[in-house]
């Protein structure tokens, strides 16, 4: 192993390193190799471009041909608002820098806007493959809402030569229903079409914040991947989770939210990282779907960061990192180096699904 992996990783090597009594076998999972998209998409209702496009994303950048993927997400100019995303470095108020930093960090593709990727699809297309994010959360709207809605169209993305689209939906909020149906439907269009599909599966909902914050809980956000896959998402990408126990903390006083089995807690889960995490990829169809972790907000200690988030993701069985704020909050060079540091744990042979 690289002794930089191991010197990120600091006092939690041994804890994420040598586990190796997960909840759910390795031997149920569906695994990241070299031909995922055969053995997990070849018998699918994905017709032959879908494919196509799966097979480019999985064989560029650094880690093509591995089975796993890097890909370096930019949309928070709409998220986030640009100031409070691009003041550390204005460099990326510029779509090309954008493109450039996936391309120079050795991503297997980079997503962002309608606007990012229309600004400059005719001269990257056919260089890297682009995901467009079809729905946003504005935060211009006063008070502060909640609501993904439609930026563009998917046959736009598809006139720009995206290999595929992306979309949110905000499971447990007000709005989930609406956009259920909007992002199912525009996934269908789009496999029509011959893109790939990835869904930001988040939680959304004040109730989530209880004793803990369980909009980043193993149990809820498990759930929110099973409703992704089974609107036919390719890929999903969800948030790291923190805790457990999600269903338990919102099924009290009366209150009856969702349905669970408190066998799953026990025979399912734990609390150490990998098997949280494990739990998510079990509900991406024990892996047939490939889930990416995202890297979160950037902060003092992004390189052991993304390397821990990278190690807990691949050991648990998941198919690689989506991480955008740690990579383009600094100088180019540097986001580069950040997004190679999270790379190399997938390139690493000797870092093992548990």
């Amino acid at each position: 192993m690289s002794t930089d992996i191991q010197a990120l990783l600091g006092d939690k090597t041994e804890l994420l390193l040598g586990f190796n009594s997960p909840k759910i076998s390795k031997d149920r999972l569906y695994v990241p190799e070299s031909d995922s998209v055969d053995r997990h998409f070849g018998q699918s209702d994905r017709n032959s471009r879908v494919l196509r496009n799966l097979q480019w994303i999985h064989n560029s950048g650094r880690l093509g041909g591995t089975g796993y993927v890097s890909i370096l997400p930019v949309d928070q100019g709409v998220e986030h608002s640009g100031g409070a995303s691009f003041t550390k470095n204005p460099d990326y108020f510029d779509p090309e820098n954008i493109v450039k930093l996936a391309m120079e960090g050795g991503c297997n593709a980079v997503a962002s806007t309608f606007g990012v990727l229309g600004m400059i699809s005719r001269k990257y297309a056919h260089k890297i493959p682009l995901i467009v994010k079809i729905n946003h959360n504005e935060l211009l709207t006063y008070p502060n809402s909640f609501e993904q809605i439609m930026f563009g169209t998917v046959e736009q993305a598809y006139d720009m030569g995206a290999a595929a689209i992306g979309a949110t939906i905000y499971f447990g909020s007000d709005d989930s229903h609406r956009e259920l149906i909007e992002i199912a439907q525009a996934f269908a269009l789009a496999h029509e079409l011959g893109m790939a599909t990835v869904l930001w599966c988040y939680l959304r909902n004040k109730a989530f914040k209880a004793d803990k914050d369980y909009h980043a809980s193993a149990d809820l956000t498990g759930q929110a991947n099973h409703i992704g896959v089974t609107i036919e998402a390719d890929i999903i990408k969800q948030k790291l989770p923190e805790n457990d126990g999600g269903y338990l903390a919102l099924n009290k006083d009366g209150v009856s939210f969702g349905k669970f089995d408190k066998r799953m807690y026990a025979e399912l889960l734990s609390d150490h990282p990998i098997d949280l995490c494990r739990y998510q990829v079990a509900n991406c169809y024990m892996g047939r779907v490939g889930l990416i972790n995202s890297g979160g907000a950037s902060g003092q200690n992004d390189f052991a960061d993304a390397a821990t988030t990278a190690v807990i993701n691949k050991r648990a069985g998941g198919m690689g990192l989506i991480s955008g704020r740690k990579a383009f909050q600094r100088p180019m060079a540097e986001g580069v180096k950040l997004l190679n540091t999270i790379q190399d744990v997938y390139l690493d042979e000797t870092i093992t699904v548990a």
